[in-house]
C-alpha cells in the first residue's frame, strides 16, 4: 500500500471480499487474498485508519422491518453560502430520521434518503428543516420498491 493510498491488487482483493461479506474473520480473508493472517489484519487496519473502509454493519430491508416511509428528497438551500450548508449538515446529522444525505452539484444542493413513519411525520421534519435553516425548495419520492439494494461499490479490476 503506497502512502497517497493508491490502492494495490491486494487491497483491492480485501475490499471485494469484504463489502461481499463483512463478517468474513481475518483467517479466511487473509487465505482469500493470499495473505498471512497479521500481513492481512494489517492491511485492514491500515484500510479503516486510512478511512478507505468506514465500518462495517447489517444491511437491513426496511419494508421488511416496520420503517413506514422511505423518501428520497431533494433539498435546495435558501442560501448557498457555506455556512449555510455547514448549518444544514450539523441539522442533518442531528436528525436519526435522515439515514443518509449526500451534497451534489446542479439545482438541488442536497439528496436526502428519509424514513419516518408516515406523511404527517415527514410534514413535521420537512417543516422544522425549513424553520431551522431555510429550504427555498423540496421535492420528495415516496420509495415504491428496491429491484437493486445497493451491494458495495465496484472495485477496480487488478
Amino acid at each position: 500500500m503506497t502512502t497517497d493510498r493508491t490502492l494495490d491488487r491486494i487491497d483491492r482483493r480485501i475490499l471485494r471480499a469484504l463489502q461481499a461479506e463483512g463478517r468474513l474473520r481475518n483467517a479466511a480473508l487473509a487465505q482469500r487474498v493470499g495473505l498471512s493472517e497479521s500481513a492481512c489484519l494489517a492491511r485492514v487496519r491500515n484500510l479503516e485508519k486510512a478511512g478507505v473502509i468506514q465500518g462495517y454493519h447489517a444491511r437491513l430491508d426496511p419494508f421488511r422491518v416496520d420503517i413506514g416511509l422511505v423518501l428520497l428528497v431533494e433539498v435546495t438551500l435558501e442560501g448557498r453560502h457555506r455556512e449555510e450548508r455547514q448549518h444544514f449538515e450539523r441539522l442533518v446529522n442531528d436528525l436519526p430520521q435522515i439515514v443518509e444525505a449526500s451534497h451534489v452539484s446542479g439545482e438541488t444542493d442536497y439528496m436526502l434518503k428519509v424514513v419516518v413513519r408516515g406523511m404527517a411525520d415527514w410534514n413535521a421534519l420537512k417543516e422544522r428543516m425549513t424553520r431551522e435553516v431555510g429550504l427555498a425548495r423540496v421535492v420528495t419520492h415516496v420509495v415504491m420498491d428496491k429491484p437493486k439494494v445497493f451491494q458495495g461499490y465496484p472495485i477496480a479490476p487488478e
